[in-house]
């Protein structure tokens, strides 16, 4: 089930929007981790994590084009460390075991008819005290792209449906480079909900 208000622009207009490996290391995405992202598009964000990290990137789209794109990039630079399937992730998960990966990317994809879904199976596939990467439009008419506003959430509703679902909220001042996305980490507990 293709999420509303999914479509790509060209591929060189979407890059203009954001500096990927920046942003993934204001996050923490680095270093001998395994990353699961929801939703490749043309890999700007897949191929950014593979840089960084020392694991995998599991990446995934519903669009085949989006992700024979992401991985004709990845072997033109000769990254290894990709595993890109073409799925429904809305309608039938990632497919990763449970807890399994140590960062999750969903990144503008929450405007979804039904974001709960996604959390969920990201909270599923998290090890304990993972963490949770979300960036979005902001919440703004000025933006060039994006979900109509009637749509596209707001931070604070974001940080509601994962804490619903048992993520844990962690400060986070912002990217130093992204003025058209917010961003937001959380991270599952170690113990039961609400235990750090």
């Amino acid at each position: 089930m293709k999420g509303r208000e999914s479509g790509m622009p060209a591929e060189e207009y979407w890059g203009t929007f954001f500096e990927p490996e920046t942003m993934l290391l204001e996050m923490g995405c680095r270093g001998p981790i395994d990353v699961l992202e929801f939703g490749c598009g043309y890999g700007h964000f897949t191929i950014a994590a593979a840089k960084l990290i020392e694991g995998t990137v599991f990446t995934n789209d519903i669009e085949r084009d989006m992700v024979h794109r992401t991985i004709e990039r990845t072997k033109l630079l000769g990254l290894t460390n990709v595993e890109a399937e073409v799925l429904d992730f809305a309608k039938d998960g990632t497919g990763r075991p449970d807890q399994s990966v140590d960062f999750v990317m969903l990144f503008n994809i929450l405007h979804i008819e039904h974001p709960e879904l996604l959390l969920m199976e990201a909270y599923r596939a998290l090890r304990p005290n993972g963490r949770l990467g979300l960036v979005h439009w902001n919440w703004d008419p000025k933006t060039p792209r994006g979900p109509s506003l009637e749509i596209r959430p707001k931070p604070e509703q974001c940080r509601e449906w994962a804490e619903k679902e048992g993520f844990v909220w962690q400060p986070f001042d912002g990217f130093s480079s992204c003025k058209w996305h917010w961003g937001m980490i959380l991270h599952k507990p170690i113990g039961p909900i609400g235990v750090v």
